[in-house]
C-alpha cells in the first residue's frame, strides 16, 4: 500500500509525463514513467532517451517555489555529481486542497553541487540505519527555475 507520499509523487510524475513535452527533442507524449526505486530519475522520453528527476510538494501558493526541497539517496546522487552527471529537474507543486498545480523546470546545465546539501545520516535506531539522504537547497538558484504550467486539477 503506498504511503500519502508516495502517492504525491506519482500525481507529480504522472502530471509531467502528461502535460510536458520532451527538452531534448520536443515531442509530446514521450516521456514515460521509470519503475519505482530508480536511481536519481523519474523519466525517460522512449524516444531520445532524455532523463529526468521529479520532485513533487505540496504547497499553499503554487506560484512561489519553496526554499527547501527533501532530495533522496545521498550515495547515488554525489557518484553521479562527481562524475559530472546532472539530471534536468522537475518540480512540481500541488495545491494542499488538490485543486490546482504547477511545474517548474531546472535544466542539468544551471545545477551546481551548492543545489545539493547532504542530510545526518540516519540513527544506528532507524529502520534504515545509516541511509543518508540530501535536501535541494532551491533558495540560491530560485532564478534559474522555469514554470511551464499552472493547472487547475478537477
Amino acid at each position: 500500500m503506498p504511503t500519502d507520499k508516495q502517492k504525491l509523487g506519482e500525481f507529480g510524475e504522472n502530471l509531467v509525463a502528461k502535460t510536458c513535452t520532451c527538452p531534448k527533442c520536443k515531442r509530446t507524449r514521450t516521456l514515460k514513467k521509470l519503475p519505482p526505486n530508480f536511481k536519481c530519475a523519474d523519466l525517460i522520453c522512449d524516444f531520445c532517451g532524455y532523463l529526468a528527476q521529479v520532485k513533487t510538494m505540496r504547497a499553499k501558493d503554487t506560484d512561489k517555489l519553496p526554499m527547501r526541497i527533501l532530495g533522496a539517496a545521498w550515495g547515488p546522487q554525489k557518484e553521479r555529481m562527481d562524475a559530472a552527471i546532472y539530471f534536468p529537474l522537475y518540480l512540481v507543486l500541488s495545491e494542499k486542497d488538490g485543486s490546482g498545480a504547477a511545474i517548474y523546470y531546472l535544466p542539468s546545465d544551471l545545477q551546481t553541487p551548492d543545489l545539493f546539501q547532504p542530510r545526518k545520516p540516519l540513527s544506528e535506531n532507524a529502520r534504515r540505519a545509516g541511509w543518508q539522504g540530501f535536501i535541494y537547497e532551491i533558495s540560491a538558484i530560485q532564478s534559474h527555475f522555469v514554470r511551464l504550467a499552472k493547472l487547475e486539477i478537477l
